[in-house]
């Protein structure tokens, strides 16, 4: 099979600016969105994103999930972490760690050659506690676990609340 080498490298660039700009449309789906996240920007300058694809029950298709956090998750295969100043459309990338099985196609020189790939499995395989250490300008945890308990209570109140508007409302037309 013979290639064109102009086309298979517009082809591989229109893949990579695809996916980049699919990962950070998500990103920013989750930042400005997500209930969860908007909650999370109320109480904190930060959050953390943390995305992981999990496969369907068919077994087949793949979605990715993207949860806030306001701490570091263990870094992971098949993740990636990013770091968003709140109200903002500031994001750093922390990690983006690919599958095991595809690391090699990652190695400088190869098509899908990637800085953030190379980096962050060469940290995760040598110094993976660097990947956890907290960002300088953190929150101590037990702070951000009290943002969270707090955002919890105030889901729990207004489930309550509309709960009890939905009996009364029933209650007003039932006979």
């Amino acid at each position: 099979m013979k290639l064109n080498r102009l086309e298979t490298h517009d082809r591989l660039q229109h893949l990579k600016k695809d996916q980049s700009a699919n990962i950070f449309q998500g990103c920013e789906d989750c930042l400005k969105k997500n209930p969860d996240s908007l909650a999370i920007q109320e109480k904190s300058p930060y959050l953390y994103i943390f995305a992981h694809p999990r496969t369907a029950d068919d077994g087949i298709t793949k979605r990715m999930l993207w949860q806030p956090r306001l701490s570091k998750p263990t870094p992971q295969t098949n993740s990636y972490l990013f770091r968003a100043l709140s109200n903002t459309d500031v994001i750093e990338v922390i990690w983006m760690i690919p599958p095991r099985e595809h690391w090699e196609q990652y190695k400088a020189g190869n098509v899908t050659d990637s800085n953030i790939c190379r980096w962050s499995i060469d940290v995760f395989q040598k110094n993976r506690e660097l990947l956890q250490q907290p960002h300088a300008e953190d929150m101590p945890e037990e702070q951000a676990r009290m943002i969270m308990l707090s955002i919890v209570n105030e889901k729990r109140q207004q489930l309550r609340m509309e709960k009890l508007y939905r009996e009364k409302m029933d209650s007003a037309f039932s006979p």
